[in-house]
């Protein structure tokens, strides 16, 4: 299992202001020396393709990631062109995820229609798959289209794996179909033991493609203080108890709100936790560390050794 964390502009989801690119590069040299991968969501205040294009470059050898694009607000030919250029300028390190956003994002804030989300992803990935390997390509769908000629691939850099914001069962179906794998966030252990993992592999069996990657996202905090930590997650992560998707997760897992998917309390406490994931089929961590500094200091460093030693 790899393990990686997972970084906005606020740093650690606390409100720590940042210089967001210099502050990124910093972060992510830390994680490359504690052995960890690198996850960039899409945020408003920045965009996380540009954003790793430059840490990939300052940090040879990391692994990083978006997680996740919204597919809607970029035609997939665009994004697979920025996307190989992004591959070619982090070495080959990049691991691509896309999802839906929110239809409350997609309509009120850039004003779209999020109808037939399923379909628009399938369509999707059905222009960017074949893209993102330099195939000729004429597609004609219900909601997208695309034709191209020529190759788009730049030589030397691999084809990005694509992982795939995917909760409901439907959406599954196409990550596992068409995809590469799952980017998860505010699951927990046992809603992916017995509907992530399960769901997604069938899919990609029946499909004839190679197991899925499950990129497993959870709030983690080494602490002293576990009651203290899981208040302050409740705060920290109080939105996604609003957003349809994630709230049913958790319902899913008969969690209460983000305070009971959190992996907190001390080193051996979440080293135990976070090992668990490997064996319910969590094929990569990334994690959003969150705490004090002290607390953030000591997970980054548990982090590091869980993946250099397991």
């Amino acid at each position: 299992m790899r393990y990686g964390i997972h970084t906005d502009i606020t740093g650690s989801f606390d409100g720590a202001p940042m210089n967001a690119i210099d502050e990124l590069v910093a972060r992510a040299r830390e994680a490359h020396s504690l052995g960890l991968d690198f996850y960039i969501p899409q945020m408003f205040q920045i965009d996380a393709l540009t954003a790793i294009a430059v840490v990939g470059r300052e940090v040879p050898g990391l692994q990083v990631g978006t997680a996740v694009v919204p597919t809607y607000p970029r035609h997939p030919m665009m994004l697979a062109t920025q996307a190989l250029t992004t591959n070619a300028a982090a070495g080959g390190n990049l691991v691509l995820g896309i999802g839906l956003s929110h239809q409350l994002v997609i309509e009120n804030v850039f004003g779209m229609s999020y109808d037939k989300p399923v379909r628009h992803m399938r369509e999707y990935l059905e222009i960017l798959m074949p893209a993102l390997r330099g195939e000729q390509l004429a597609y004609k769908g219900e909601m997208l289209g695309a034709t191209m000629l020529m190759p788009n691939q730049f030589d030397g850099a691999a084809v990005p794996p694509v992982i795939v914001a995917a909760l409901g069962t439907q959406m599954l179906n196409v990550a596992g179909r068409l995809a590469d794998g799952t980017a998860l966030w505010m699951t927990g252990p046992k809603t992916v033991a017995d509907h992530i993992v399960p769901t997604i592999t069938k899919a990609a069996q029946d499909a004839g493609r190679p197991a899925p990657r499950v990129a497993m996202g959870i709030p983690v905090s080494v602490t002293a203080d576990p009651d203290a930590a899981r208040e302050r997650a409740n705060k920290i992560f109080a939105m996604y108890n609003n957003l349809p998707s994630y709230r049913a997760m958790l319902d899913r897992e008969g969690a209460g709100g983000p305070a009971d998917v959190a992996v907190v309390g001390d080193e051996e406490t979440v080293a135990a936790e976070l090992r668990r994931m490997a064996d319910i089929g969590a094929t990569d961590l990334t994690l959003p560390v969150f705490g004090s500094p002290e607390e953030r200091a000591r997970t980054m460093t548990l982090l590091g050794d869980l993946a250099k030693n397991g």
